[in-house]
């Protein structure tokens, strides 16, 4: 069966060995890297668990670009179709983000938009966000967005669904909003949003299925099979070692198929 990640990056160096990271390198046991990451390494990594689409974002925080709109453009451009763009955006210079938003979409051909709060420590209801929200609804694009506690070392609050997410949907209700990394431990109040809100979605990046909490389970096999996307966090997890115990989830073959590619080609145009 098809796959699509939603959440994954290529990274490059500036971004894989941040120290705020190091977290992360405890949990997963990898390593700092030496050398820039080939694309084809992150191509056979998709390959490897058939995953026909990865989307590879930007990273921009106060400090500039961890990976910038161009970079990502040459991995996409090196990667034989298997990678689409995600733009991230400079939420210190509206206007200039704005504009790069525009051209990433319309020029290099990207497909949404992220932004990590954590990085900024700033909530998604603060008005730098809103000129990107409204570029997003004009555009047709999603925005992604983290929510949950921060694994790298930056503070957690950002993350938190009610009242951020809540909030922003309220304010943009058509604004494709796709949340990444589950909401853990706001995981009921992720869920909530995503029910009230027709054009909120959940994506289970960060997390291997074994570790999707059980409501998140119950909600995908449900109700909710509409509203949930599979995501790894690449290269935190590769999708082989995400999917690897898919079956324990008993998805329905509708569910699986939703949850695993159909919801993203909808919510991403792809």
């Amino acid at each position: 069966m098809p796959v699509i990640d939603v959440w994954m990056q290529h990274p490059t160096l500036r971004h894989s060995r941040h120290e705020m990271f190091e977290s992360l390198r405890r949990w997963t046991g990898l390593g700092l890297l030496e050398e820039a990451l080939p694309v084809e390494l992150t191509v056979a990594a998709l390959e490897s668990a058939d995953v026909e689409i990865g989307l590879s974002a930007a990273w921009y925080g106060p400090q500039g670009a961890l990976i910038s709109n161009d970079e990502v453009a040459g991995f996409v451009a090196a990667s034989g179709g298997r990678l689409r763009g995600v733009a991230g955006a400079d939420l210190a210079r509206p206007m200039e983000a704005v504009r790069e938003l525009r051209r990433a979409v319309r020029e290099l051909g990207f497909v949404a938009l992220r932004v990590v709060p954590w990085l900024w420590q700033l909530p998604p209801t603060d008005r730098l966000y809103y000129p990107l929200y409204a570029e997003c609804v004009e555009l047709g694009i999603p925005f992604c967005t983290q929510v949950g506690h921060t694994g790298p070392l930056r503070p957690s609050e950002t993350g938190r669904p009610i009242p951020y997410i809540d909030q922003v949907a309220l304010d943009f209700p058509e604004l494709a909003i796709v949340c990444g990394h589950i909401g853990y431990p706001w995981t009921t109040e992720m869920i909530a949003v995503a029910d009230k809100h027709e054009n909120v979605y959940i994506d289970t990046s960060a997390y291997t299925a074994r570790r999707y909490p059980p409501e998140l389970v119950d909600y995908l096999r449900g109700r909710g099979r509409r509203k949930v996307l599979f995501g790894t966090n690449y290269p935190m997890i590769t999708p082989a070692r995400a999917l690897e115990h898919l079956d324990r989830l008993e998805l329905d073959e509708e569910a699986e198929a939703l949850f695993l590619s159909g919801n993203a080609r909808r919510v991403f145009a792809l």
